[in-house]
């Protein structure tokens, strides 16, 4: 079992041939690496880029004390890796790194001092005064941000304000300065001339505009300030683990995971190291996202001490906003939800009865495991029951053993005594010694060994079905069609056991223990931008799709690779652009892998647990295969039945990525935007006395899914549809799949 850590993934690209020292010939193969930074080891596994496979694993002890810190091992790790699999640093084409560095400075309070110079004038400056003082933030119990503020009217603004503003916050103790004006989104002059001015003065600055294009000066500024506590502590640990990777002969440019699950360049990194904060969380759903191929499902990655959970649905993560002491930041984040139940989550024995299971593990107590022990060593065990933390109640239990070894109580080990784990199993253990430990309650509390076992999984069940339940309420999941996917060392010890009780199918993943290691390997870059728009125009979309392929371009995207997706937030008067992108075009033959008609027919039928027969193709083109199912029900105890039609649209290996009920597909050209497609789109367009509502319409070409639904009227859709296909040749054929909102 091992502890939460921070994975760093090297893509390693072997186009060549080389010679061996014998003279024998030998063709090389991509290879993709990726390194876990752990408490105890560093950990560096290679993968097969074709495959996904992983072909080799190497250990380093974590050099937390060097004077390197953890880069140290991690060039140790790096040249292992390149050393023993005869791999050319200069064939490595990208490298990225997961961190939990921002993370964890956040919970600890290991964060910079800000100075924030709030800037306002006219009509608006007492209230530009008011928001940009956000005091301190809460962070954790009893951990703060701390930050000074001072203002000044931007109608009055000088060079001698500025400085005198800068070198009062500097005075105070401000490590990092952050300029934050009104509707400096629309014009951000004086946030630069702000930013320029401090770093004249040899400081660390930022500016709102650099973090959020959306108005709403308070938050603007809390997020600023949140991001700008982290660049001293997050340049240190960028610059070092950029040089370790420089070190290795490595001649690719670093890049970073992000919270929302994709990578970004290291420079980005500097600016805003916000956004991996919590980016250790979303390895491992990206992994079981791109590597295990979901539809819909519930991504349970269970370590030793706690388990995440999130949602997929129509083969994407869900999305919320980030906070921090409980205010609302300016950032979006995968949804993922963190529970102190786990592999090694110990048992809470009170009142002569089992009471709790967790929040604390073996891990935090520094016990060893007992399924994990010899069963020769579990000899004359007694029960004792300690206090994990000086500040924890003394009734976690452990046994002693006569021999004078000590060992904890574990939901692993339970797990193994009822047969939840499979002998080959990551977190399989010696069941003997399980039950021998577990004997010794058992005869403590007056039980057997498997109903003390059967009770302990239930109270942890219960927690995690919980957690579920509210995943599956918030994005109107199916439980009927969703797959639980265990991650993660514990995997076994939590699907299986949930699966039975929630009655969900559930499998574990493939390389489970190295799922988030992988997730960083296969991540793609991603840019996410924000504007305070009423009603955009074409023109506004095209601004806001032209400026987000340019930013993700930059960060290290093939601008071959970008999909953009644009919504409009009626609402809020929110213009939204997301980009996603690969750093290098895919050299992998898709077809060689691709799913037959039959097998795609049989994944339909499956998900809808109907038989093959009622399942039809309708269109196929590029990597998208869409397909038309009749699903009879039946009402009245079966008097009465009726068929609904339903459509899913998948990709080459499998995975369901459109999931609509009510909708129409149209297998059209380019040439034929303006008419058939138009006639689509009114056709399944609702007319109430609220007005016209669109249908939710979706593109499938090439390797392209153009999600047009964000749009809210019908000029806004054509031209979206337009913008999507600019580059599309006139006779190429294009799926759309138009569904009633």
């Amino acid at each position: 079992m091992t502890q939460q850590s921070s994975p760093i993934i090297l893509l390693v690209s072997l186009g060549t041939s080389r010679i061996r020292p014998e003279g024998m010939l030998m063709t090389t193969r991509k290879i993709r690496i990726g390194i876990d930074v752990g408490g105890t080891f560093t950990d560096a596994v290679a993968l097969d880029d074709e495959t996904y496979e992983i072909i080799a694993k190497e250990k380093v002890p974590t050099t937390h004390h060097a004077s390197q810190g953890v880069a140290a091992g991690i060039v140790q790790a790096i040249e292992n890796v390149l050393r023993k699999n005869d791999i050319s640093p200069k064939d490595v084409v990208f490298i990225a790194h997961g961190t939990t560095q921002a993370t964890n400075a956040l919970l600890e309070g290991d964060v910079a001092k800000v100075g924030i110079l709030g800037m306002g004038a006219g009509g608006v400056t007492g209230r530009a005064d008011k928001e940009t003082t956000v005091g301190d933030i809460e962070l954790a119990p009893g951990k703060y941000l701390k930050t000074e503020h001072e203002f000044v009217d931007s109608s009055r603004l000088t060079d001698n304000s500025v400085r005198d503003a800068i070198s009062a916050l500097r005075a105070r103790g401000a490590e990092v300065i952050v300029a934050s004006e009104s509707y400096s989104v629309d014009d951000p002059t004086n946030e630069r001339r702000v930013i320029d001015a401090a770093r004249k003065e040899g400081a660390v600055a930022t500016g709102g505009h650099e973090i959020s294009q959306l108005y709403g000066l308070q938050a603007r500024t809390r997020t600023a300030a949140v991001n700008a506590a982290l660049i001293p502590k997050m340049m240190e640990t960028a610059d070092m683990t950029e040089e370790a990777v420089r070190s290795s002969g490595i001649e690719k440019p670093l890049m970073i995971m992000r919270c929302d699950g994709g990578v970004m360049g290291i420079d980005e990194v500097r600016k805003r190291p916000i956004l991996t904060m919590l980016s250790g969380l979303a390895a491992g759903v990206a992994g079981a996202l791109m590597y295990e191929k979901v539809t819909d499902g519930i991504f349970l990655e269970a370590g030793g001490t706690s388990t995440d959970i999130s949602a997929i649905k129509d083969g994407k993560v869900m999305i919320k906003n980030a906070q921090v002491g409980g205010h609302k930041l300016y950032l979006t984040s995968l949804d993922v939800r963190t529970l102190g139940i786990a592999g090694g989550s110990m048992i809470v024995v009170r009142d002569g009865v089992i009471a709790d299971v967790g929040p604390r593990s073996a891990h935090i107590a520094d016990r060893e495991y007992e399924v994990f022990a010899d069963a020769a060593d579990i000899c004359d065990p007694k029960v004792e029951l300690i206090a994990p933390r000086e500040d924890d109640q003394p009734d976690y239990a452990i046994v002693t053993c006569s021999n004078g070894r000590g060992y904890a109580l574990t939901l692993a080990g339970a797990a193994n005594v009822l047969g939840y784990v499979p002998a080959d199993d990551y977190a399989a253990g010696d069941v003997e010694a399980a039950r021998r430990a577990w004997a010794a309650l058992a005869e403590l509390l007056g039980s057997s060994v498997n109903e003390l076992c059967h009770q302990v999984m239930d109270i942890a069940m219960a927690k995690i079905q919980a957690v579920v339940d509210s995943l599956i309420a918030d994005y109107d999941l199916d439980p009927n069609i969703i797959r639980l996917v265990g991650g993660g060392g514990s995997a076994s010890v939590v699907a299986p056991a949930l699966g039975k009780r929630m009655g969900i199918q559930h499998r574990i993943a493939k390389n489970a223990p190295y799922i988030s290691t992988i997730g960083v390997a296969l991540a793609l870059v991603r840019e996410q931008i924000e504007r305070n728009v009423s009603n955009p125009t074409d023109e506004d979309i095209r601004k806001i799709r032209h400026d987000v392929t340019e930013v993700i371009t930059r960060a290290g995207a093939d601008a071959r690779t970008v999909d953009v997706t644009v919504e409009i937030d009626s609402q809020r008067n929110i213009l939204r652009a997301v980009a996603t992108g690969a750093t290098e075009l895919r050299t992998k033959d898709l077809a060689s892998t691709a799913k037959t008609d039959e097998q795609l027919v049989a994944v339909v039928a499956d998900a809808l647990r109907i038989d093959a027969s009622a399942v039809t193709p309708v269109a196929a083109e590029g990597r998208w295969h869409t397909y038309l199912a009749e699903i009879e029900k039946k009402t009245l105890f079966g008097l009465m039945r009726s068929t609904k039609r339903v459509v899913r649209v998948l990709d080459d290996d499998g995975v369901i990525r459109l999931q609509r009920d009510d909708a129409k597909v149209l297998v059209f050209t380019k040439g034929q935007l303006a008419h058939e497609f138009t006639e689509l789109v009114d056709g399944m367009t609702t007319y109430t006395d609220a007005g016209a509502t669109l249908p939710k319409v979706f593109l499938f070409f090439g390797q392209k899914m153009s999600d047009l639904s964000g749009v809210q009227n019908k000029e806004q859709l054509m031209g979206l549809a337009d913008m999507e296909l600019e580059f599309a040749d006139d006779d190429q054929r294009i799926i759309a799949v138009a569904a009633r909102a």
